[in-house]
């Protein structure tokens, strides 16, 4: 009985530390750093899918290493798969929930979904975690202004004829 408030006092200790270093992104394992270096080089050559297969080795390399989540994430998008990057973010963000660039990737992602009520939720988190003139937020207060690209715009009920 007499140790109850030593053992509390060290629990609560280890418990503060054990969630710091989680929540620290280290430097990625090098052959992950060289894989996401030739993913990104394939995504701006346009190669979509050698950017994927680059990002998911770079994975398989180092689980860890929470940024490859948002490469991969933009590689979806840039490949039309918006639900699978809406996944990967949601993924960096279990791991980091307060990664501003998640949650605006995740907000535009929303977007070119057709679901902007639930981007504005993304928007008014970014607003209360970092602010109205943070990049994430006014990048994501440019894709909403924008609205859904055009062939989410022509799919909607409104401009289909009605069939009798």
């Amino acid at each position: 009985m007499r140790f109850a408030p030593a053992a509390a006092a060290l629990s609560l200790l280890l418990a503060t530390t054990a969630s710091v270093t989680i929540a620290q992104d280290s430097e990625p394992d090098p052959r992950a750093a060289a894989l996401i270096v030739q993913g990104q080089a394939a995504l701006k050559a346009g190669d979509t899918q050698a950017a994927i297969d680059a990002y998911e080795a770079a994975l398989a390399v180092d689980p860890g290493y929470t940024p490859i989540f948002l490469e991969l994430a933009e590689a979806a998008r840039q490949d039309g798969l918006q639900g699978k990057a809406i996944r990967y973010y949601r993924e960096a963000l279990d791991r980091d929930p307060g990664n501003f660039a998640a949650i605006s990737g995740e907000g535009a992602a929303l977007v070119e979904k057709g679901a902007l009520e639930k981007a504005k939720r993304n928007l008014a988190r970014l607003q209360s975690l970092c602010g109205s003139n943070c990049p994430e937020t006014l990048a994501l207060q440019t894709t909403i202004a924008a609205g859904p690209p055009a062939r989410l715009a022509a799919d909607t009920p409104e401009t289909t004829p009605a069939s009798n």
